[in-house]
């Protein structure tokens, strides 16, 4: 899978260098189950048309930059845990779009212009929610339209979990009310992350939601071992294990959260 950064500066290269594609669109931040059936459904509709696979994604969030900057967003992965996972998913080609004020302004019709038809998207995917161009006028209902007819569009249903949408903000929340147990029923798996072990600490890697303050059961894992202990988040979202976590770890390693400890069990702990 090749991955290509997109901004004003490097958009007319890159679109003199695109070939028909059909285009998954979205911020896929988690890449839950919604998202994969957007994939998915795009790699449906790619091999239809023989045609590669691009999913296009935008960073920073959106929200972060309408609101300039006043509403932070906690991401649930970093770019390079996504480029991974979508090329599992079968995706050809990451466009990642520098999303700035700019971008932001950009009309509807001008959006699909300069990122779509000149991108050589013969058929776009996106969720029943995505929109597009300035303050999100754009929807996926007015696509065709916007593309003068070039584009065919292929509108996913809502993905539900227990009568809920499945979504980024779902699962964040699960995360920061330590609802950790929950996440495989809306992620598909375990959620996990990234750190570092000197064989002191344990330093988170950015771009990463920690689960609000507890202990944790959770798996350690590396490349070529893991092992389940408990995990102990304290104010600032450090991360501290109390038992001796052995030294075939040190490293890179990954937290895969399993269960909030329930208060019963601190106390037998205690």
């Amino acid at each position: 899978m090749k991955t290509i950064y997109l901004n004003r500066e490097s958009l007319a290269d890159w679109q003199k260098k695109a070939t028909p594609n059909v285009m998954a669109l979205g911020c896929f931040d988690g890449l839950h189950y919604g998202h994969c059936t957007v994939i998915k459904t795009a790699l449906h509709k790619a091999r239809e048309n023989q045609v590669p696979l691009a999913v296009m994604s935008f960073f920073p969030h959106p929200k972060t930059v309408i609101s300039n900057g006043k509403k932070q967003i906690q991401y649930l992965m970093p770019l390079t845990e996504k480029e991974d996972r979508l090329q599992e998913l079968g995706v050809d080609t990451f466009y990642i779009v520098e999303f700035d004020k700019p971008f932001a302004a950009l009309s509807p019709e001008q959006f699909v212009a300069k990122y779509l038809v000149d991108f050589g998207v013969v058929h776009a995917v996106a969720g029943f929610d995505f929109s597009y161009g300035c303050r999100g006028a754009g929807h996926m209902d007015r696509l065709q339209e916007d593309s003068g007819g070039r584009i065919e569009v292929t509108k996913v249903a809502k993905v539900e979990c227990r009568g809920e949408k499945i979504s980024s903000t779902c699962i964040r929340e699960r995360l920061l009310t330590g609802n950790v147990e929950e996440m495989p029923d809306f992620l598909g798996r375990p959620y996990e992350v990234k750190c570092d072990w000197d064989g002191i600490l344990l330093k988170l890697h950015p771009y990463y939601t920690v689960p609000v303050q507890g202990r944790y059961f959770v798996t350690l894992k590396n490349e070529h071992s893991s092992i389940t202990t408990e995990i102990i988040v304290t104010d600032g979202s450090s991360l501290h294990c109390e038992k001796e976590i052995p030294l075939f770890l040190k490293g890179s390693l990954s937290v895969v959260w399993h269960r909030r400890m329930r208060e019963e069990e601190k106390r037998l702990i205690s």
